[in-house]
């Protein structure tokens, strides 16, 4: 049986999208906890070359229903006009981690109508 969470998985190039993009997704309680792991080397086919950059990755934790709603915060906040966003379900997990990220997480999705995104609404 899964759980009603997600593992969102993003990469930016620098601390500053990273910190800006988890600073939104927590205030907003979009997301329980963000991890911004550095380091990560990704190659590339980019506008018909082979690119190869570092990159942060971050691990959101995050509610299933809360889905388009992170996607919005991340492209709102993200430099790149093409940002890698990938959810992963959670099949399962310690219960009290579980719990915590529910209780640090908004219950329903709350998809701003006036937001660029949404304009036909």
């Amino acid at each position: 049986m899964t759980t009603p969470y997600s593992i969102c998985l993003v990469t930016v190039e620098d601390k500053k999208a990273a910190a800006a993009i988890a600073s939104a997704l927590v205030e907003e309680k979009l997301a329980a906890c963000v991890s911004a792991v550095p380091g990560l080397s990704s190659t590339y086919r980019w506008k018909g070359k082979i690119e190869r950059t570092q990159e942060i990755l971050l691990i959101i934790k995050t509610r299933k229903l809360l889905r388009e709603n992170v996607m919005q915060t991340v492209r709102r906040e993200h430099p790149s006009s093409v940002p890698e966003i990938l959810f992963l379900d959670i099949e399962k997990g310690s219960k009290e981690y579980l719990n915590w990220l529910g209780a640090n997480t908004l219950f329903t999705a709350n998809i701003a109508k006036d937001r660029p995104e949404n304009k036909a609404l």
